[in-house]
C-alpha cells in the first residue's frame, strides 16, 4: 500500500499548477493534504470528486483561506455495505468507519488541522501542526496542540495497534534535518522544547519512517520561498510519516519526493504492508 502526504500551501493554487496530475501518476492508495486553505464548497467538483477516490476535508472554523486538511482514500480500501454499489462520498464512509475532526477540544479544533479515519485494519491521520511563530502565544498554542495529539494517539494505540499519522509537524527533529541548525537553535521549528516532543513520541515507540530507513540521509521537504531557498537546497525536513510500533517491520519504503513541484513543501511517501 502506498501513501503520500503533502502540504500543498493552498489547494486551489496547487491544483491549477497541474500538481494533482503528477501526484496521481504515483498511484497512491491514500493521499493526505495539509494547509488546503479552503472549505470543500470552494473547490471545483473535479478536485472534490477524483475518479477512484473518496475525499474528506476538515477546514478552519475561524477564518477562510487558512489551515485545513484532507484525506483521499482509494475506493478499493472501503469495505462498504453490499447496498452501497457506487460510493460517491456524502457521509458513506462515516457509515462504515468513524472519523474524528479533532480532539474534542474546541480551542484546538477550530483551525481545521486534524482528520482521523478509522479503517477496518488501521487508522490514518493527517495533521497540520501549528507553527510556533507569531509570538509566545502561538508557541504556547503549538505545544498545547502537541500535547493533545500525543494524548490522542497514545489512547488510540490501546484500541488500535495499527496507526499511521502524517503531516507537516512544523519541527525539524535533529541537526541532520535542516541546513543550518546552529543558526536556528533559537528559531521556532527547531527549539529544544519542540524537538523534545518528537523525542517523546519516539520513546513511546512511534517510528519516523524516513529516518528509520535512512538514518544518515540528508533530504528536505520544505524550503523558504521568499529567499529562493529551494534552488540552493537550503531546507528543512518538517514533514513526516510516523507509524505505531506494531507497524515497524511493515515499512517497505519511505521517500521524500523532492522533484515534485507545486508548493513550498514537497510530498513524502511510504510503502507499507497492511
Amino acid at each position: 500500500m502506498k501513501l503520500i502526504s503533502w502540504n500543498v500551501n493552498g489547494i486551489r493554487a496547487w491544483y491549477k499548477k497541474g500538481a494533482m496530475e503528477e501526484l496521481l501518476k504515483e498511484k497512491p492508495d491514500i493521499f493526505c493534504f495539509q494547509e488546503t486553505k479552503a472549505h470543500p464548497e470552494q473547490l471545483p467538483e473535479e478536485l472534490r470528486n477524483i475518479p477512484g477516490y473518496i475525499s474528506y476535508f476538515d477546514h478552519s472554523k475561524v477564518k477562510k483561506g487558512y489551515s485545513g486538511v484532507a484525506i483521499y482514500l482509494s475506493d478499493k480500501l472501503l469495505s462498504l455495505r453490499p447496498d452501497l454499489k457506487s460510493p460517491k462520498r456524502s457521509g458513506l464512509l462515516l457509515n462504515n468507519f468513524p472519523l474524528d475532526y479533532g480532539f474534542g477540544i474546541p480551542e484546538l479544533d477550530q483551525e481545521g488541522r486534524f482528520l482521523s479515519i478509522h479503517l477496518k485494519d488501521f487508522t490514518i491521520i493527517t495533521c497540520y501542526f501549528p507553527n510556533g511563530g507569531g509570538g509566545p502565544h502561538r508557541l504556547e498554542y503549538k505545544m498545547k496542540f502537541y500535547d493533545a495529539f500525543f494524548t490522542y494517539i497514545e489512547k488510540l494505540k490501546k484500541k488500535q495497534p495499527n496507526i499511521i499519522f502524517c503531516g507537516d509537524v512544523n519541527t525539524a527533529h535533529n541537526e541532520i534535518d535542516l541546513s543550518r541548525p546552529k543558526e536556528n537553535e533559537k528559531s521556532t521549528g527547531f527549539l529544544r522544547t519542540e524537538r523534545d516532543w518528537i523525542d517523546k513520541i519516539i520513546k513511546k515507540g512511534w517510528i519516523d519512517s524516513f529516518r528509520h530507513l535512512h538514518p544518515k540521509k540528508i533530504q528536505y521537504s520544505w524550503w523558504d520561498m521568499k529567499t529562493f531557498a529551494r534552488a540552493r537546497n537550503i531546507g528543512w525536513r518538517i514533514d513526516y510519516f510516523f507509524v505505531s510500533p506494531a507497524l515497524e517491520n511493515k515499512i517497505k519504503k519511505a521517500e521524500i519526493l523532492d522533484q515534485m513541484l507545486g508548493s513550498d513543501h514537497c510530498p513524502i511517501s511510504i510503502d507499507i504492508s497492511l
